[in-house]
């Protein structure tokens, strides 16, 4: 070390030289897996991403010895089961990623007990001698398009509480829905 006193201005303008505030290191990739959204997957990506979470469900299932009471074997055709096992997986893919500071695996581990129920209600069972295809919930002919209108524009859509339509009663408040 030199008895020099310190130069502490040009220590601070050669470590500030090039430094332009509007330009932020680091990657803009998010940590971990790539979020799924079913609903509107590429047709060029579906292929890689099933076979990716098929994996990781054969993996977590066998690891974590899950029943097929609650992932079923045909798992891939209940809608809500691969939304759930979806989200864990990119979950997981996350919080094992090399970057974690460590307070990742704990935290999948918390929100896959919490899940865990979830994953028994997305499936409800029933695919114990092949599968069952769920019926699903339909809109169609349920909403009245006139209804609709009428509540969706202004005052009536901004209304706490949506005004009694034609046949409803104080017994029966929803008569399309009895």
């Amino acid at each position: 070390m030199s008895d020099r006193p310190v130069d502490i201005e040009a220590l601070l303008s050669r470590e500030l030289a090039g430094f332009d505030p509007l330009q932020r290191g680091g990657s803009a990739t998010p940590i971990g897996g790539v979020i799924v959204n079913w609903r509107t997957i590429d047709d060029a990506d579906a292929r890689a991403t099933w076979d990716a979470l098929r994996d990781w469900v054969e993996w977590v299932s066998v690891r974590y010895n899950i029943p097929v009471s609650v992932i079923p074997n045909c798992w891939y055709r209940h809608p809500a089961l691969v939304e759930e096992l979806s989200a864990l997986h990119t979950a997981h893919v996350a919080a094992f990623d090399s970057s974690d500071s460590g307070y990742g695996p704990i935290s999948w581990h918390e929100r896959f007990a919490v899940a865990s129920a979830r994953l028994t209600r997305a499936y409800g069972g029933g695919c114990n001698n092949g599968h069952q295809a769920t019926k699903p919930r339909s809109w169609a002919a349920v909403i009245d398009a006139q209804d609709w209108d009428t509540w969706a524009n202004p005052p009536t859509c901004t209304e706490a509480t949506p005004p009694p339509t034609k046949g409803e009663t104080d017994d029966n408040p929803h008569p399309r829905h009895s």
